[in-house]
């Protein structure tokens, strides 16, 4: 393998497919990365054997070839070369890579290509296409909801059903939920219903860029996997086993409060009773009092107390309709979900203090939150 490429594409390639590179080791070629030449272009992959991520940049291939590197190694190298062409070339005899950039001179060992697991491909299927942004959007709104312990394995995942022309996105933990729905240009020829590890989903999320403008979901059939098309990355996933419990019943049909308040004053209202909450399991109460007449806004208070460091007391204006509540709730739960909703209202609906709340945009149907209340002690 001679192949030269622009360090600026490398050390980008080698940041998205090392988020595939697992910190524990049950194979040492699995803490490498792979570099092999393809229909022009360099291609980089890694996998922890329940990740995969591959991602192509274009280089001047003079030789082809393939050769696994130790990807920390690697990466730390590329990112401290001058910005300027990195040529790499293979010694096959002794699998070590050379890599020449202006004075610099390294030599890695590496492991041989053949002995790095395959990363599954989509091959010819077609894929059901999804804007870039709106799947990024939709995972943000619903990954942060996933469990991330290992109590119930399912909830560690976001189930995700595509059914003709709509795709629906799901994420719980057993005191919070999160839902997102989007419409598709071209509806699936049929439906399919899969949980995809959150993990993967994060690590996608931040990997699609603006230049993605559309994502290529494929499911190959009777794998048990998934896989995602960008522009120039792949990135490919095992399922979860099981079935997602059904969130529906989860949702509360009627309310007997309704509060309309603006999203960046309500967060920030959270963000300072958090900093008294942390020490009461992030317990805060949230206060909803409706306004004595037309010409008096209601209100929304949070109060969180420490017993050793103070409290904080704060309010926001707000719009109320119905009955006034005071419901305890877990304050960073309200942060997380508050901070991925880029409309200006936000609605609560609530129906005492034993009952779930409701959260959404206002003005948009395809995102609903459900947040489990708090006891006075917690938990």
């Amino acid at each position: 393998m001679k192949v030269s490429v622009l360090q600026e594409n490398l050390a980008k390639a080698l940041g998205i497919v090392s988020r595939a590179v697992p910190s524990r080791l049950t194979m040492q070629v699995l803490g490498n990365v792979k570099l092999e030449t393809e229909e022009g272009r360099l291609k980089l992959s890694a996998t922890n054997l329940e990740l995969g991520i591959t991602a192509w940049i274009g280089a001047k291939i003079e030789e082809d070839g393939a050769i696994t590197v130790p990807a920390r190694t690697f990466a730390d190298l590329v990112n401290n070369l001058s910005p300027e062409r990195v040529d790499l070339e293979l010694n096959v005899r002794t699998q070590t890579l050379h890599v020449h950039c202006g004075a610099t001179n390294s030599n890695i060992k590496g492991i041989d290509a053949a002995e790095f697991p395959p990363i599954p491909e989509a091959g010819d299927d077609p894929g059901i296409a999804v804007p870039g942004d709106v799947l990024r959007e939709m995972i943000t709104q619903t990954v942060f909801a996933a469990a991330t312990d290992d109590n119930r394995p399912i909830l560690t995942g976001i189930y995700t059903r595509i059914d003709g022309d709509s795709l629906t996105m799901a994420a719980a933990d057993g005191y919070r939920l999160s839902v997102r729905t989007a419409s598709l240009d071209l509806g699936a020829p049929k439906p399919a219903e899969l949980v995809i590890p959150a993990r993967t989903m994060s690590e996608l999320a931040r990997i699609i860029s603006d230049d993605d403008e559309e994502v290529l979901i494929s499911i190959p059939p009777g794998r048990n996997q998934v896989i995602f098309h960008l522009k120039s990355v792949d990135v490919a996933s095992s399922l979860l086993d099981g079935k997602f419990p059904d969130y529906n019943v989860i949702i509360p049909k009627s309310f007997t409060t309704s509060t309309v308040a603006y999203t960046a004053d309500l967060l920030r209202a959270c963000k300072r009773a958090e900093i008294f909450a942390r020490d009461a399991n992030n317990n805060a109460k949230v206060i909803v009092v409706p306004g004595d007449g037309p010409s008096t806004p209601g209100r929304v208070r949070l109060a969180a107390t420490s017993l050793e460091r103070g409290d904080a007391d704060a309010i926001v204006d707000a719009t109320v309709d119905g009955d006034s509540q005071e419901i305890s709730f877990n304050v960073r739960y309200l942060i997380d979900v508050l901070s991925v909703i880029r409309e200006e209202q936000v609605l609560l609906e609530s129906s005492g203090a034993n009952a779930p709340g409701v959260i959404r945009p206002v003005g948009r149907d395809d995102f609903i939150h459900v947040i489990a209340p708090m006891n006075p002690l917690g938990r």
